[in-house]
Formats: C-alpha cells, structure tokens, sequence
C-alpha cells in the first residue's frame, strides 16, 4: 500500500471516526483499535498507541464543543483528570508487558460487559436524570471532586491498560449512579480523560508503539466531523443515544474478536 493511499484512506476513516466519537463522547478510539488491527495488521500495542494519536486532538476538540452545548464542571473534572494521569500511567506500563492476544481478548471482555450494562440501563424503567426534576433527583448523590478522583483513578488505569476506555467506564458510573445525562456525563468523563490520554501517549510512543504518520492522518480528518458528531448528541433522546452506545461497543467487540 502506497504512503498517499494510507493517508487518503486514513484522512477519510478519521472522519467517520470522528463523527462517532462525537456522538458517542468516546474520541473514536475504541473504533479506531480493532479496525487497525484488522486492516493494517497492527498488534494490540501498536493499535492502541496509533489510536491515542488520534484521541488526543479528537478529545480536546470534543471536549470545546460539548462545553459550548452545556458548561462542563471543571473543578469535579481537575479532581478526576488528576487521579487519571497517575493511574494512566501504571496502566499502560502494564499493558505493554502484556502479550497481545491476551491484551486484546480482555478489551473485547471488558467492552462486552459495558455493552451488557448499557443494555440493561436503556431498558429498565427510567431514572430522572440530575437536573431534570422529581423524586429520583433527591435520591441520587451528587458528584463531588472526591467521587470524581475516586472514578477518575478507575478510569486511568482502564484507559492506560486499553489505550482507551477510561471514557466508557466512567459514563455508565455517572449515569447510572449520580444519574447524570448521558451527554453530560460523556462531556464530563471526556475532561477527565485529557491528561492521563497525554500521559498514556508519551507512554506508548516512548516504548515505539505508535505510528505517527496513520495516527496523524486519522486525527485530521476525525476533526472535521467531531463538531457534528456533537450536535447530534445533543439531539438525540436519551434511550436513542445510550442504545448507539450499547451498539458500538458490541460492534467493537465482533472487529476484535475477528482479529483471532
């Protein structure tokens, strides 16, 4: 395959990329992982590294334009991005001593079990949401900076050990136990996530498991969508967008368990 062919292919998978990513609150990722190691042959290692190239910059823009939507919460956010960038780190250390096959069988575990919760969360009677008034508002708790570091430490070391993933855990958290909008909670969760994804980089590049030149090409054009991807979210009702979850991380699954 030429270097022109690749980065065309990669400037246009980035874009859909970025428009679930958007929608999603994930920063393409989880789809960005399996489809390198299906595609281009990568290891679990280099997939996830490659794919942090592009989260970085997708996440930062994703995060601009939810904050635009509804304003995000900053000081619960610093709580939890501090937490994540030490956890990210012993996370990713782990998973680079891991074998491949290995890593990559966890991931779809992990992701399966998410989806299965997301099943049950879009279905089961339905919770008032924080913000949205009645008796279910009173009895949720509230997030605070010292549940957010908490969750934030859980969500860096899954985001280091998976590259990505800090994200998906902590979204159901927030939705299911402080009753969180699902977009507010991915506008949330994605804050978090901005540090440790700079620390689980620096990790992966410095130990070689990143191409830069795919990862570049997959972040440029993943930023042209992300901004779409964001409205759309906000659009979208509430079962609709925890059911495109539950959806995607099934479908993320199926690619990895496709690889062998």
């Amino acid at each position: 395959m030429s270097l022109v062919v690749l980065v065309i292919g990669c400037l246009l998978s980035g874009a859909v990329i970025g428009l679930l990513g958007g929608i999603l609150g994930i920063g393409g990722g989880l789809i960005a992982i399996p489809a390198l190691g299906l595609v281009l042959g990568m290891d679990q290692q280099l997939a996830q590294g490659t794919a942090l190239v592009m989260v970085l910059p997708t996440v930062l823009m994703a995060v601009r334009k939810y904050n635009q939507q509804a304003r995000i919460d900053l000081s619960v956010a610093a709580a939890g991005a501090l937490s994540a960038m030490v956890c990210t780190w012993l996370g990713a250390r782990w998973a680079l001593g891991m074998d491949p096959v290995t890593l990559r069988r966890s991931f779809a575990v992990f992701l399966f079990c998410v989806g299965a919760f997301y099943v049950w969360q879009t279905w089961r009677k339905p919770r008032t949401a924080a913000g949205q008034g009645g008796g279910a508002q009173a009895s949720a708790p509230t997030l605070k900076r010292r549940q957010a570091a908490l969750l934030g430490a859980l969500a860096g070391t899954l985001g280091g050990f998976f590259g990505v993933g800090g994200a998906v855990i902590a979204v159901p958290v927030m939705t299911a136990v402080y009753a969180l909008r699902q977009a507010a909670a991915q506008a949330l969760a994605l804050t978090m996530i901005i540090p440790g994804a700079c620390v689980a980089l620096f990790t992966y590049a410095r130990s070689g498991s990143t191409d830069w030149v795919v990862g570049g090409a997959l972040a440029a054009g993943s930023l042209l969508l992300v901004p779409v991807g964001v409205r759309i979210a906000y659009r979208l009702p509430e079962r609709g967008l925890r059911a495109a979850f539950a959806v995607m991380l099934f479908g993320t699954v199926a690619l990895l368990l496709a690889e062998g």
